[in-house]
């Protein structure tokens, strides 16, 4: 039985990630489990997982859903990380990011 899941994303600067995540989730990295890798445990059971990946880097995707859209549209705006605003998505609303490296962060919710 699958008990956690942890999305995951390449970087090229795991310095400048780690600026940009933590501005958006507003917190330090919860763990450092090894060089070149950080993690934001987001719940008991759910989290994403920064690597430094240089090859690899920018062709990650992660889809967060959030009670409150706006409010996480607001909160990317005064954190510095740009973005066109809450758009119509397939069923739901959805805000577009993209990671300093090009990794897409689509954040659903009402």
């Amino acid at each position: 039985m699958i008990r956690r899941v942890l999305a995951h994303c390449t970087v090229t600067d795991l310095d400048r990630a780690e600026d940009w995540y933590t501005r958006l989730f507003d917190r330090a990295p919860d763990a450092r489990p090894m060089p070149g890798l950080i993690e934001w445990h987001l719940g008991d059971t759910f989290g994403v997982q920064v690597w430094s990946e240089p090859e690899r880097a920018g062709h990650s995707s992660v889809v967060l859903d959030e009670t409150d859209l706006d409010a996480a549209a607001a909160h990317a705006s005064e954190a510095g990380i740009d973005h066109d605003g809450p758009q119509a998505g397939a069923g739901a609303r959805i805000l577009q990011l993209t990671d300093p490296d090009g990794n897409r962060i689509v954040i659903t919710g009402a």
